[in-house]
C-alpha cells in the first residue's frame, strides 16, 4: 500500500513581504554555521557581529563567504558591511557552545562605534596579518582579506556576499585530533543557527534556545555589577543571559528588598545570617538556578541581594 501523499504549504517568495518569507527560509535552511565576524572601520573602531548566512566555498584558494543582509525592518545596512567597504579585512571567528550567549548578545543593534567585544565581555586578540582583532575565546579564527563584495539586491532582506580569502588561521590546541591532522568535532562543539531563537550543537543532536537580543538593547556584560562580571562561578553563557536585559527591566531596589520575603530567600537569609560568604554562595546558586529556569528578573533579584 502506498503511503499517503503528504500535504505541502507552498509559497512563492515574490507574493510575500520580506518579513513573511524570511522565517520560512531560515527555518528550513538549517542548521547554518555562524561567522562571528570582527571588522574595523576607517577610524580603527572595532565591530563584532555574528552572521548565519555563511559557509566555506573553496579550500584552494581558501575562500569563506558570509552575507550581512539588509535589515528586513527598514532596509538599513549592517556596520560589518560598512566596515569592510572601508577596510577590506575581516576575522571570521568560530563560535562554540561556551560562547553562544555572548555571541548572541553581540548581535544587539548597538550604535555605530560601540565595541561589541566590550558589550559581550570578550577579549580582543591581535591578529597577525590583518587589522581587525580575533576573539581570544573562540576555538578557531580565520584572518581574511576581502576579495569581493557582491550586492544581491537593494530591497529589504537583500544579501551582500562578502567573499573572503583566508591568509592566516588559528586553531586552539585542545580541539585538534590526536595526530594534529584536523579538527575533532566533539571538542570543537560548534553551534549552528536554525529558525527563530533556536540553535543546535554541531557535535550532537541537542537543541537549545537563546532569546534574540535584536528585540531590545541588552545592557551588555560591561554594565554588570563588578561582583557578577568578575565572578569565577558564573559562566560566560550565564553572564551573557544576565546582560541580555534592558536597563528599564532591571529590578528596582524596592523589588530586590521585597524578594527577601520569598520563602526560599527568607530561609537562606535566616540560616546563613552569621556566615556572609556562605550566604553569598547560596544566593549565587539560587540565581543560577532561576536563570536556568528562564526566570531572568528573579535571578537578578537573587544576585543583587549580594551587592
Amino acid at each position: 500500500m502506498l503511503a499517503p501523499k503528504p500535504a505541502f504549504h507552498s509559497l512563492t517568495p515574490a507574493d510575500l513581504t520580506p518579513a513573511q518569507w524570511h522565517p520560512f527560509l531560515v527555518g528550513a535552511v538549517a542548521p547554518r554555521p555562524v561567522a562571528f565576524a570582527s571588522t574595523i572601520d576607517a577610524e580603527g573602531r572595532v565591530n563584532l557581529s555574528p552572521y548565519s548566512f555563511f559557509n566555506a566555498f573553496s579550500s584552494n584558494p581558501p575562500i569563506l563567504v558570509f552575507s550581512p543582509a539588509n535589515r528586513v525592518r527598514d532596509n538599513s545596512q549592517k556596520h560589518t558591511l560598512q566596515n569592510v567597504r572601508e577596510v577590506a579585512e575581516v576575522v571570521i571567528n568560530i563560535c562554540d557552545f561556551a560562547l553562544v550567549e555572548q555571541m548572541s548578545l553581540s548581535s544587539t543593534e548597538y550604535g555605530k562605534g560601540v565595541n561589541e567585544f566590550t558589550k559581550a565581555g570578550l577579549t580582543e586578540l591581535a591578529s597577525e596579518l590583518v587589522r581587525p582583532p580575533r576573539v581570544a575565546e573562540a576555538p578557531a579564527a580565520f584572518e581574511c582579506v576581502v576579495e569581493q563584495i557582491i550586492e544581491l539586491g537593494k530591497n529589504n532582506g537583500a544579501g551582500n556576499l562578502i567573499i573572503c580569502r583566508v591568509v592566516r588561521a588559528h586553531f586552539r590546541q585542545d580541539i585538534l585530533l590526536p595526530d594534529a591532522n584536523g579538527i575533532d568535532p566533539f571538542k570543537l562543539d560548534a553551534v549552528a543557527r536554525l529558525g527563530g531563537d533556536w540553535y543546535c550543537r554541531a557535535s550532537g543532536s541537542s537543541l537549545f534556545e537563546v532569546p534574540k537580543p535584536n528585540r531590545h538593547i541588552g545592557i551588555g556584560i560591561d554594565q554588570l555589577p563588578e561582583h557578577l562580571r568578575t565572578s569565577d562561578v558564573l559562566t560566560g553563557n550565564e553572564l551573557g543571559r544576565l546582560a541580555n536585559i534592558e536597563h528599564n527591566a532591571l529590578p528596582t531596589p524596592e523589588q530586590v528588598e521585597e524578594f527577601k520575603t520569598e520563602p526560599m530567600v527568607a530561609y537562606l537569609l535566616n540560616k546563613h545570617r552569621d556566615d556572609a560568604p556562605e550566604l553569598e554562595r547560596q544566593l549565587l546558586q539560587l540565581g543560577r538556578q532561576l536563570l536556568a529556569e528562564g526566570r531572568l528578573v528573579e535571578a537578578w533579584q537573587a544576585l543583587l541581594l549580594k551587592s
